[in-house]
């Protein structure tokens, strides 16, 4: 599928999507930035992801894991950094909402920040989704 707004895409045909922008945009947050390369494109096998473009550049990515009846978990996030702030992060969540494929009500996020954002969306804050980091060296 692809949605299209002034200028912008969001598409969630993988074949489109730049595994090294990915790669370095989540390099640069604290979620992923101990993720290798191997491991981030791995992470998009088995994900419904979408990604954002200006043109054919790249600029925003987020991946949804789903089992498409009782539960999605909405995670990878991230717009580039020049592009925050024009209501694209918005955009490309109201994207995710919107696919065939993402039409459960039991919806997973875990973040440190953004709040705003997914409070927009209906998410708020439910201590269910936890991480347990033993070593992400070894992930």
């Amino acid at each position: 599928m692809e949605w299209y707004r002034e200028g912008y895409t969001v598409s969630d045909n993988k074949l489109k999507m730049d595994t090294d922008v990915i790669f370095q945009l989540l390099s640069t947050c604290y979620w992923a930035q101990d993720r290798s390369k191997e491991i981030i494109v791995k992470s998009m096998d088995n994900a419904i992801c979408f990604a954002v473009f200006e043109g054919k550049q790249q600029i925003g990515f987020a991946r949804v894991i789903t089992d498409n009846i009782t539960f999605s978990w909405i995670c990878d996030v991230i717009i580039n950094p020049d592009y925050r702030g024009e209501g694209i992060g918005t955009w490309l969540l109201q994207c995710i909402m919107e696919h065939p494929d993402n039409q459960v009500r039991t919806l997973g996020l875990s973040t440190k920040d953004s709040h705003h954002l997914y409070r927009k969306f209906g998410f708020s804050d439910v201590e269910t989704m936890r991480c347990r980091i033993d070593n992400p060296a070894s992930w």
